[in-house]
């Protein structure tokens, strides 16, 4: 006998064991007879999965017996889904994700000041895993006083300038952040104008000396997307633009084609999109530093997330003085259809909800493109979704924050972070108006083997723990 058809006869019974695992095992919880859809291996098959301590023990094409046994025939089994990009951290907010399908919500764009604070306020479980970035407009609202109550800057903190002694105070906390064990740097040139891009390239580069990733809200269109770029690669950094969809607008095409030219030349960057027309933000960022100028048609663009109305010059500049959401009606459906259709983008919801005001993209980005997307319109298949919105966010973390690494795939060892749905029924029902209505089509959603969804309803079990890099 040939050695290599010896030692592939080999390899074929170890992944055989492997994937099978012992049919005769009882197992804590199974999931039987779903269409399971891994990314990473390419299972596309009715399977059954067998789950214990929390983690997928066995996936056989057989039956197995556990202490609980979910049917899961007719409904597509898939990995938990990953948000990157979730600033809505409270309980509230994630128990309209989870029913999205979402089993990890990490804050990556604005991310926080104070990482230790971050991680010791969710201890001893949530309903989601969680996690943060350490983010640079957080420090430097804290260095230059900023009065904003909010996550964003209100003034001085977006606009003003840092000196050498604020610069190097600023990357001893980002490096402090990181040695506690941030997610990744998180960064939004686009709220704090009065960063130049030599302030934003440092801490790019203390980022790269870290080995994580740089998450950025651009700004400045084509020119700011290629100064970015070229900043983010003379700093060796991996790059990460949030919402290309939202930045982009209507040169979402060149944005697109930007991302793949810097892959091209190899360059680590990446990007996301949420599938909503529509963007919000808080009124009194620097994003609306010029809203004296604006034409009165534009303000009706802009919708005050507090009474759901249109605003006009009044009640905007009213808005602007007390704070609060703003969501920002200004791009087509074909500008989001290509976003969402790009293979270059993962799904990501970039959602917030307080008090039960906020944006339909927390409740129902996954069920959305998944309902939307690929059932009606056939934009993307349903594994290149599932890609989208498990394993790409997944591999985009993994090289620093090594439990991901068992994120975002259905294999034996994984854990077991799982949403099931019915391809025929999933659908997003939230609205600009009532962004907490639950998606639907999503019966069950698991994370580490316990259930957290049940028939659509959000259950008491709170299994979700810290995604962190490792404390240094």
């Amino acid at each position: 006998m040939k050695l290599q058809t010896l030692v592939g006869m080999m390899f074929a019974g170890v992944m055989l064991v492997a994937c099978g695992g012992d049919a005769a095992d009882d197992f804590d919880l199974v999931v039987a007879n779903g269409r399971v859809i891994d990314p990473e291996s390419g299972l596309d098959g009715v399977r059954s999965i067998g789950i214990r301590d929390g983690r997928i023990a066995a996936i056989v094409e057989g039956e197995l017996t556990g202490e609980r046994t979910i049917d899961a025939t007719g409904h597509v089994v898939s990995p938990g889904f990953i948000d990157l990009h979730e600033h809505g951290q409270s309980e509230e907010a994630y128990s309209y994700m989870v029913r999205d399908g979402v089993t990890t919500a990490l804050e990556l764009e604005v991310g926080t000041p104070d990482i230790q604070g971050f991680y010791a306020e969710r201890e001893g479980g949530q309903i989601v895993n969680y996690g943060a970035s350490i983010g640079h407009i957080g420090v430097r609202m804290e260095l230059l006083g900023d009065p904003g109550e909010g996550i964003l800057p209100a003034g001085i903190g977006g606009s003003g300038s840092i000196n050498a002694e604020q610069l190097d105070e600023m990357e001893r906390r980002i490096r402090e952040g990181l040695d506690q064990g941030a997610v990744a740097v998180g960064f939004g040139s686009a709220y704090t104008p009065g960063a130049d891009m030599s302030e934003i390239e440092r801490m790019f580069g203390v980022a790269a000396e870290y080995g994580t990733s740089a998450h950025i809200h651009m700004r400045g269109g084509i020119s700011g997307f290629d100064s970015t770029v070229a900043a983010a690669r003379r700093a060796g950094v991996s790059l990460h633009f949030v919402h290309i969809n939202s930045s982009a607008g209507e040169d979402i095409d060149a944005f697109l084609a930007g991302v793949q030219a810097a892959v091209d030349a190899g360059q680590d960057v990446t990007t996301e999109t949420y599938p909503y027309g529509a963007g919000m933000t808080e009124i009194q960022s620097a994003l609306f530093d010029d809203w004296e100028s604006w034409p009165d048609e534009k303000f009706g663009l802009h919708q005050l997330v507090s009474t759901g109305e249109r605003s006009t010059r009044e009640t905007f500049a009213q808005a602007r003085e007390e704070g609060g959401a703003v969501i920002i009606h200004g791009r087509t459906e074909e500008m989001t259809r290509k976003a969402v259709a790009s293979l270059l983008t993962m799904i990501a919801s970039d959602g917030f909800i307080v008090d039960g005001r906020g944006h339909p993209r927390t409740s129902g980005s996954y069920a959305k493109v998944l309902g939307l997307y690929v059932r009606e319109e056939g934009v993307l298949s349903l594994p290149e979704a599932i890609r989208k919105m498990t394993i790409q966010p997944a591999r985009r973390l993994e090289a620093t924050v090594p439990s991901m690494t068992n994120k975002g795939r259905l294999q034996v060892g994984a854990d077991a972070d799982i949403t099931i749905f019915d391809p025929a029924a999933v659908i997003d029902h939230a609205t600009y108006m009532d962004a907490t209505i639950p998606s639907g089509g999503i019966p069950w959603v698991i994370i580490a083997g316990e259930v957290v969804v049940e028939a659509g309803a959000v259950t008491a079990a709170r299994p979700g723990r810290a995604v962190r890099a490792p404390v240094r």
